[in-house]
C-alpha cells in the first residue's frame, strides 16, 4: 500500500470538527516559535555562551514592556514611516522601470548591465555619499530605502513580466484586440501578481536596510534604538529592537499576502 493510499480519509469517515482544524493550524503557527524559545533558553543554560552575553527570553520581554511604556511606540512609529515611505517611491520606480526591462529587448540590452551594477552595490556603503549630498534628516534615511526598495523591485518586476506567455498576446490578436485591449485587459492583470511580489520582496528588503538608514543621525526607530543600546552593551534591549522589526515585517508581509489572495484569485496556486 503506498503512502498516499494510506492517508487518505475513507468516505465515511466524519470530517475534523472547526474547532479541531483551527487548534491543528495554531499549533502549527505557534511551534516554530515555541521551539526557538526552548532553543534560546537552552544555549543560554548550555554554557556555550556566556549567560551575560544572552539575556534570557523573559529578561527581554520585561524590557520590551518597559520599553513599551516609554519610547518604543515612537520608534516603531518613526521606522515603519520611513519603510513604508521608501518603499513606495522604490516600487513606483521599479515597475515601470521593470516593465520596459521584461518586455523591451533593445531597453534591456541597454540598462540591464547598469541596474545590475548598482543593485550589487551595498546601502551602507552609500551612506557617506547620501550625507554629502542629501544631508543628515529625514531625506537621507529615504534615499537609502528607496535605493534598497528600487533595486529589490525591479528585478522581481523585470524576471516576471518576461515569464508572462506570449500565446496570451497572440490569442488576444487573433481576436482583434487592439495594442490598448491588450495592454489593458491582458498585460495588466498578468503584471498584478508580480507588482505584488515586488512589494512583498521590497517590504522585507526595506526593513533589513533600516538599521543601516537609521545610522544617519536618527534619533528615534527602531534602528536608532538598536545602536543607542549597543553604545552601552544593553543587550536585552538590542533583541527587543530585533525582534520588533522581525514581528513588523512579518505582519506587514501577512496584510500583503492576504491582499493577494483577494486581488488574484483567478491565478491558479499550489499553496
Amino acid at each position: 500500500m503506498t503512502s498516499e493510499a494510506a492517508t487518505v480519509r475513507p468516505a465515511n469517515a466524519p470530517a475534523p470538527s472547526r474547532g479541531r482544524r483551527f487548534a491543528v493550524q495554531a499549533a502549527l503557527v505557534l511551534a516554530p516559535w515555541v521551539l526557538i524559545v526552548l532553543a534560546w533558553y537552552g544555549i543560554r543554560a548550555s554554557g556555550l555562551i556566556s549567560p551575560a552575553l544572552v539575556p534570557a527570553p523573559h529578561a527581554v520581554f520585561a524590557k520590551f514592556l518597559e520599553l513599551a511604556r516609554g519610547r518604543l511606540a515612537m520608534d516603531v512609529w518613526m521606522s515603519t514611516q520611513r519603510v513604508f515611505l521608501g518603499v513606495t517611491l522604490g516600487v513606483l520606480l521599479a515597475v515601470p522601470v521593470g516593465f520596459c526591462l521584461g518586455w523591451y529587448k533593445g531597453v534591456r540590452v541597454f540598462i540591464d548591465p547598469v541596474i545590475n551594477f548598482f543593485r550589487a552595490l551595498p546601502p551602507i556603503a552609500l551612506i557617506p555619499l547620501v550625507i554629502v549630498y542629501f544631508g543628515i534628516g529625514e531625506t537621507a534615511k529615504t534615499v537609502i530605502l528607496f535605493y534598497a526598495s528600487f533595486f529589490a523591485g525591479v528585478i522581481v518586476m523585470y524576471e516576471g513580466i518576461a515569464q508572462i506567455s506570449p500565446i496570451f498576446i497572440k490569442v488576444a490578436r487573433t481576436l482583434g484586440a487592439s495594442d490598448l485591449e491588450i495592454f489593458g485587459k491582458v498585460i495588466v492583470p498578468l503584471t498584478i501578481p508580480h507588482i505584488l511580489t515586488a512589494v512583498r520582496v521590497a517590504l522585507g528588503v526595506a526593513w533589513a536596510t533600516l538599521v543601516a538608514s537609521e545610522l544617519i543621525a536618527a534619533q528615534q526607530g527602531l534602528g536608532a534604538l538598536i545602536q543607542d543600546a549597543s553604545a552601552f552593551f544593553q543587550l536585552d534591549t538590542i533583541y527587543v529592537g530585533i525582534i520588533c522589526i522581525g514581528f513588523i515585517a512579518l505582519a506587514m508581509d501577512l496584510v500583503l499576502r492576504a491582499a493577494t489572495r483577494k486581488l488574484v484569485a483567478w491565478q491558479d496556486r499550489i499553496a
